[in-house]
């Protein structure tokens, strides 16, 4: 009835399955909670005094500096890591500093995060050139 696009992935010549392949929704979303939670209790623990109103805006800042290090040297945040999921660059390998920037600070805006391309990257991870696998 339409037209066949293939798998997920099979443009960026990644496998359809296992190791190596585009990570799913909902493992993706899974990560980005676990990190969240994780930059809530340091923002509150040790940044905003145990004030929650400050807390927010505290942990916007330490999950910016989280993904950037992390995704920057390693590869994957904690919660990444937890679930098997890596960021790699389009044709394999590691992630440049400045696409990590990039692709932070669209992460951070939110929309480009929720808009997604036929193999399922959001548009934070199309335009630094990265997608997101499972390890």
């Amino acid at each position: 009835m339409g037209v066949e696009f293939g798998y997920r992935g099979q443009q960026l010549g990644l496998p359809e399955e296992g190791p190596g392949s585009v990570a799913r929704p909902g493992r993706r979303f899974a990560a980005l909670f676990i990190d969240w939670a994780l930059c809530l209790l340091i923002a509150y623990g040790l940044l905003s005094g145990g004030r929650a109103q400050s807390a927010s805006n505290w942990t916007l800042l330490v999950f910016t500096v989280l993904s950037v290090l992390t995704v920057g040297t390693v590869g994957f945040t904690p919660g990444k890591r937890l679930l098997g999921l890596r960021v790699v660059a389009e044709g394999g390998g590691r992630i440049s500093l400045p696409r990590v920037v990039v692709r932070t600070v669209l992460l951070v805006l939110v929309i480009p995060a929720v808009v997604w391309d036929r193999d399922g990257r959001g548009l934070h991870d199309r335009l630094s050139r990265a997608v997101q696998v499972r390890l």
